[in-house]
């Protein structure tokens, strides 16, 4: 399993308070680039995963989240978007457009062979 995260960095804004939003979104330190336009994170395995697993549940978003990722799946992967202001403050709210994120949201790509059992994982959902 591998997540990537991807946003944008406009001139006016400071890139380390972007990298800060988006490194609250996992659970441990991941590998970074920084292409001149946009910043992107990368970590590996669901351990990754457990703090944002955690908001899905306790936020009561689980069913929107695994709505969308079903929606958004192609082949071995599927994505989602974040707000990045929600995100600064350490809270992980699902965006289902980018204009619901005013800067621009953080793109999450999420690749795994078992991509199914990943959301299944993810939204804590169990099948009757």
């Amino acid at each position: 399993m591998r997540v990537t995260l991807r946003a944008s960095v406009a001139p006016s804004e400071d890139e380390s308070k972007v990298r800060g939003a988006m490194t609250r979104l996992l659970s441990v330190e991941p590998a970074e680039r920084f292409d001149g336009r946009a910043l992107v994170l990368t970590a590996k395995g669901s351990e990754s995963l457990t703090d944002m697993r955690d908001q899905l549940r306790d936020r009561h978003v689980r069913a929107a989240a695994r709505r969308m990722l079903l929606t958004a799946m192609k082949g071995s992967s599927t994505s989602l978007m974040f707000n990045r202001q929600a995100a600064a403050a350490g809270v992980v709210a699902l965006c289902s457009s980018p204009e619901q994120s005013p800067l621009g949201p953080i793109y999450a790509t999420f690749e795994s062979k078992g991509v199914g059992a990943f959301i299944d994982w993810l939204t804590d959902y169990e099948p009757r």
